[in-house]
């Protein structure tokens, strides 16, 4: 698979990691071990999320054994999106929050399944219980919009949303317009660990987030230019209603 990323300036000279396509200086790779996973993973990366040094899709993927990263804007089926002959999307839940509020809608519950209309559905665990696997929208929030409005197969998915009860551990790092935007890596995290039963798979994911970001700080220390201080990610949707 491509990255259509481009190299910070200046630094096109430093070889990447083949795996999570980092510059080297940044990789945590090696610190990684595959998690055998019963709930499948699809992440959906949008052609335009751009950020290496702090982008989590590939590094997510690379924590389980049945996982798949794609990269770009539609396809024509779930099975297409997955490389399969046969998938079946009302098995699959695809993580989309939109205008939905998880605290509103089921308070004290870190994942909330929502009908068509984007209501709380009813027989909740009936549905978690019976997922098979799980579709995750990498970009901004324009940019997941984007994914969500030109795939229609994800609506005969089981929609999804989460309410964390703690914000994204990306702090000052990248500020994101709603307390529920995590990382793809922490949302797959919660999302797996509860769907599956397993706290240690949420325990092991953030760790190595934190590895992650760990790494970013020391080479923003000593090379900016691999780690540059990222900007705030806002959607121009978010702005406009906070206008309003």
């Amino acid at each position: 698979m491509s990255d259509l990323s481009e190299s910070p300036a200046g630094a096109e000279h430093v070889a990447e990691c083949q795996r999570c396509q980092k510059p080297l200086p940044l990789c945590i790779c090696d610190s990684i071990t595959p998690i055998k996973n019963r709930i499948s993973v699809l992440i959906l990366q949008h052609p335009q999320e751009q950020d290496r040094a702090l982008g989590t899709a590939r590094l997510t993927a690379l924590h389980f054994t049945d996982a798949v990263v794609k990269i770009g804007l539609s396809w024509p089926s779930l099975a297409k999106a997955l490389g399969r002959p046969v998938a079946d999307p009302s098995r699959w839940a695809v993580l989309y929050l939109g205008s939905a509020n998880a605290a509103a809608l089921d308070p004290g519950k870190e994942i909330v399944a929502l009908n068509r209309k984007g209501e709380l559905a009813d027989n909740q665990r009936t549905i978690l219980e019976r997922i098979e696997g799980v579709v995750l929208l990498d970009g901004t929030w324009s940019q997941a919009k984007a994914l969500w409005w030109r795939n229609p197969w994800m609506l005969k998915c089981q929609r999804v949303i989460l309410g964390p009860k703690r914000p994204s551990a990306y702090g000052e790092l990248r500020r994101e317009p709603r307390r529920e935007g995590l990382s793809t890596l922490e949302a797959a995290a919660l999302l797996i660990a509860a769907l599956e039963k397993k706290p240690d798979i949420e325990t092991t994911l953030n760790a190595a987030f934190g590895r992650m970001l760990m790494r970013f700080r020391e080479v923003q220390r000593t090379n900016p230019e691999l780690a540059p201080r990222p900007k705030p990610r806002r959607s121009r949707d978010f702005r406009r209603r906070k206008r309003a």
